[in-house]
């Protein structure tokens, strides 16, 4: 591997460069019109355009990539996460032009992004998954009714191709289901292709722990410990943290455990995470799916594990790293991150896109560490994830963690647009996070007190 283009942007494109110069690997980037000046086009070695600023039309075009590794001499491409980064297809086209995909085999992609399929490869690994039904396909719900009882209410609808919180819509009644479906359906038949549903139990005060696993495809796997990730505004993640609060030894073993022999199951390889639903009060766990890929809150698994899971897998995919023992990965500290975003928390946390007139972040170093690939001037566009960057503190003990959270965002200087900065630095100081009481619905219960402090 002498050159990699990352088929990406933003902060995980700089993050994915980083370790890549580190094992003198070269790099290109790949970027759309509203991306020609961004960060991480000036940082590569070398950089291609592939299109105009809607996604489907540059990041999300196969076409264009691919064309742009030939054109560049790259011999291997990095997905990151998000845009093409979970597409079989692609993977399968990277391949299939004599380059190396760095990330786990398309059929891996393809078991785990169908999640009713992920679903029975969960038990038949012997993996607790939560109760819920079949999938329905668009045109095709006959017995949905009596698969609602059969899961109880209050109950999820979920996209089979969905992930990452997209694709997921809450029923508390019967008579909210069928229009609930075919929302749903619809949905996720334009922005997956794939219409299909399941009805899954909701969990009312549940918990998101997932497990940082690596498999080496051989049968072998090793878990690189946990992160909670219950702190979310829509189903999506605001703050992670590691290790999770509160969570008994005995059940962070039971699902370590549990990720591992998903992984060795299906012989998976490379970076993956395995998450879970946990019952916040008796800690019961149920798998919820597997992501394949590298996840936004990776730095989380670093700071406490001190690996580079992006160096692992490009080591892994050049042949370097052909396995590890458990005994290897060891865990210190308390670690948490804070994503920052161009939002309105006082307008549903809305995407609040605009320039950033004063963009000032704080000293990073040992116990600081800032992911993100904006400059003082740079403008948040309309056209992707407004997501600033991803500030993410290490403390001896979770209480030095969350002070110097807090310090890290005051010292935060922007202007120029809304963002949720005082909102982060208010969930950090209240009191039911300070002890731990974190759950899936700690923002929508809390909300009021949440903004008033921000």
């Amino acid at each position: 591997m002498k050159k990699i283009l990352v088929a990406n942007r933003g902060e995980i494109a700089r993050r994915i460069f980083r370790s890549a110069r580190a094992l003198g690997i070269g790099t290109v980037a790949v970027y759309s019109e509203a991306d020609a000046n961004a960060a991480h086009v000036m940082e590569a070695d070398a950089s291609e355009a592939i299109g105009p600023a809607p996604a489907r039309e540059s990041y999300l075009n196969a076409d264009r990539i691919l064309e742009a590794a030939r054109s560049s001499g790259a011999d291997a491409v990095h997905p990151g996460y998000g845009f093409l980064a979970e597409n079989a297809g692609f993977a399968e086209r990277v391949i299939a032009a004599g380059l190396t995909w760095v990330g786990p085999s398309p059929r891996s992609i393809i078991e785990m992004g169908d999640k009713q399929r992920a679903r029975e490869l969960a038990q038949a690994a012997g993996v607790p998954v939560v109760p819920g039904s079949s999938r329905f396909t668009v045109g095709d719900t006959e017995g949905i009714e009596a698969a609602a009882e059969a899961t109880g209410y209050p109950l999820l609808v979920k996209a089979s191709a969905g992930g990452g919180g997209i694709g997921m819509r809450r029923v508390d009644r019967p008579d909210q289901l069928r229009a609930t479906v075919e929302a749903t359906q619809s949905m996720a038949q334009k922005a997956f292709g794939d219409g299909s549903v399941f009805l899954e139990r909701f969990v009312p005060k549940a918990r998101h722990v997932e497990i940082q696993v690596f498999g080496f495809g051989d049968s072998k796997a090793v878990h690189l410990y946990e992160r909670d990730c219950s702190l979310q505004r829509r189903f999506q993640k605001v703050i992670e943290e590691s290790p999770s609060p509160g969570l008994p030894a005995e059940v962070r073993a039971a699902m370590t455990s549990a990720a591992i022999r998903l992984c060795e199951k299906t012989r998976y390889a490379g970076a993956g995470t395995v998450e879970f639903i946990v019952d916040a009060e008796s800690f019961e766990f149920f798998f919820l799916e597997m992501n394949t890929r590298i996840q936004v809150e990776h730095p989380v698994t670093e700071m406490t594990t001190g690996l580079d899971l992006v160096g692992m897998q490009l080591d892994f995919a050049r042949g370097r790293l052909t396995g590890m023992e458990q005994s290897a990965v060891a865990t210190k500290g308390h670690a948490i991150e804070c994503r920052l975003y161009a939002e309105n928390p006082a307008k549903m946390f809305m995407p609040s896109p605009g320039t950033l007139n004063v963009y000032r972040p704080p000293a990073t170093g040992t116990h600081l560490r800032l992911d993100s690939a904006y400059r003082e001037g740079d403008a948040v566009t309309p056209y992707y994830d407004p997501m600033i960057g991803k500030l993410v503190v290490w403390g001896d003990t979770r209480d030095q963690a969350i002070r110097r959270a807090v310090e890290a965002l005051d010292d935060f200087a922007i202007e120029g647009l809304h963002t949720n900065r005082d909102f982060l630095v208010a969930c950090l100081k209240d009191d039911g996070f300070a002890s731990g009481d974190v759950f899936t619905g700690f923002i929508d219960t809390h909300q009021k007190r949440l903004l008033l402090a921000a």
